[in-house]
């Protein structure tokens, strides 16, 4: 077999041949973006977090020292959703979910995130735990009048009874929000960790806060939203924030999370058209590569 050069990379994550829905792990895109407060774009993300892969194909992985193109992975393209319909988007997206095993889903806004878990908690008949990364806890209730937003997903998770607030953890949480907003959700039992909380206790601390919170014996969800790291490492995105993450504290932190029952992740709010030379998407692609090598190494 001829070796084709990163360049010649095949368009499918990795530049996986398999499309098997059946697959133990599936790649789906999800181009969902008419939730966003801000920004449009995070529908191009997608195609951009596949064209950034190609960088990571084809090696190990430098950490675990394990081969994640070897793991039986398929990318399926993207799932079908109703053109400028939240509600029914959301309807379309969990019954294509449903469908699935293990899925990483490439977004799309953070929307996409209510009706994945829906799906999860359905088949696993239990609420879920949640490891969060993002600028914003996304608990507000209606965004400008709309029941359902990007900034809403967790307020209806938790509310569903899809989460276990006591066991959930949003880390690098610190845009403006209603103060109302903030204490709904620590009341509710949410462990908030604050960019500036991790800048200051460091990624072991961080990590093992983490552990403590969501534990290792029941089923936990991972979502990443691209905004929790600084715009310096990802400008690419749609509701940017200054003081993130540094893209290496985001890598350190997912390569301590082993243990973890994780049952699926997403990566969302990339937005290719506000990026810089491909280093958000990349960093989307990369946060995914490194979900999967956590897996492969346990």
């Amino acid at each position: 077999m001829i070796e084709q050069p990163t360049f010649a990379t095949r368009p499918a994550f990795l530049g996986l041949t398999s499309s098997d829905p059946r697959a133990e792990y599936v790649i789906a895109g999800i181009p969902l973006d008419i939730g966003v407060t801000n920004r449009a774009g995070a529908r191009s993300g997608p195609a951009a977090i596949r064209a950034a892969s190609r960088m990571l194909a084809g090696n190990d992985h430098p950490h675990h020292w394990v081969s994640v193109d070897a793991m039986p992975i398929a990318d399926i393209g993207d799932f079908a959703i109703a053109l400028g319909d939240i509600p029914r988007s959301l309807a379309l997206i969990e019954q294509q979910a449903a469908a699935v095993n293990h899925l990483l889903a490439l977004g799309g806004e953070h929307g996409i995130t209510l009706p994945l878990l829906r799906a999860l908690a359905k088949r696993l008949d239990a609420p879920l735990g949640l490891v969060h990364f993002d600028a914003h806890a996304d608990t507000w209730g209606e965004n400008y009048g709309q029941v359902y937003s990007h900034g809403s997903v967790f307020f209806h998770a938790i509310n569903e009874g899809l989460v276990d607030p006591h066991r959930m953890i949003q880390i690098g949480i610190r845009s403006p929000l209603p103060r109302e907003t903030y204490d709904w959700t620590v009341g509710k039992g949410v462990t908030i960790l604050s960019a500036q909380d991790v800048h200051e206790i460091g990624v072991a601390a961080t990590a093992a806060r983490i552990h403590e919170v969501v534990g290792h014996a029941r089923a936990t969800y991972l979502s990443f939203d691209i905004d929790c790291l600084d715009p310096g490492c990802a400008p690419g995105t749609g509701t940017p924030e200054i003081g993130g993450l540094a893209s290496w504290q985001a890598q350190a932190l997912m390569r301590r999370l082993g243990g973890i029952g994780f049952v699926g992740m997403d990566l969302v709010e990339v937005a290719p058209a506000y990026d810089v030379s491909e280093i958000t998407a990349l960093a989307g692609a990369t946060m995914i590569w490194e979900y999967l090598a956590l897996l492969r190494a346990a």
